[in-house]
């Protein structure tokens, strides 16, 4: 009965991380880590990497600390909250970093309605190139009205 319990944090863990990049997508890369964010709304500045990638290391820790100090204290739960994080952080990087902004040369084409309302709500959100006034902060979560062509 453990298991069951330990998939359903793992998936809760999971979820939850949409509304937590939500969030600090919003009120801490639009507002005062913006500086760290800019650059990636700048279609101008063409390069590898980003100022924006060190929000990389910092929504990779609470993940770590959790898988470690689960394991090294052999707290399940602890353990599943961390590969929720982190599954979520490698779900992030697959669809915002290769899929969307093709930083690497996969997952290239797609028919899925799913990924192309992805697609479209992002490049609305970056159409706005200033720190105020942007919509759609989310990844995964995508309203109704954006699967319309």
């Amino acid at each position: 009965m453990d298991y069951v319990l330990n998939i359903l944090v793992l998936i809760a863990s999971f979820l939850a991380m949409e509304f937590v990049a939500w969030n600090a997508h919003k009120y801490i890369m639009h507002g005062f880590l913006w500086r760290w964010h800019k650059d990636h709304h700048r279609p101008d500045l063409k390069t590898f990497f980003q100022k924006n990638d060190y929000f990389f290391l910092v929504f990779a820790a609470p993940g770590i600390t959790s898988l470690v100090i689960g394991l090294f204290m052999s707290k399940s739960m602890l353990v599943m909250v961390g590969a929720g994080i982190s599954i979520y952080g490698m779900t992030y990087f697959l669809i915002h970093d290769v899929f969307i902004h093709r930083r690497l040369k996969w997952l290239r084409n797609s028919n899925s309605k799913y990924l192309k309302a992805v697609r479209r709500v992002h490049k609305l959100h970056h159409k706005n190139l200033g720190k105020e006034g942007g919509e759609c902060f989310g990844l995964l979560w995508i309203p109704l009205k954006y699967f319309k062509s």
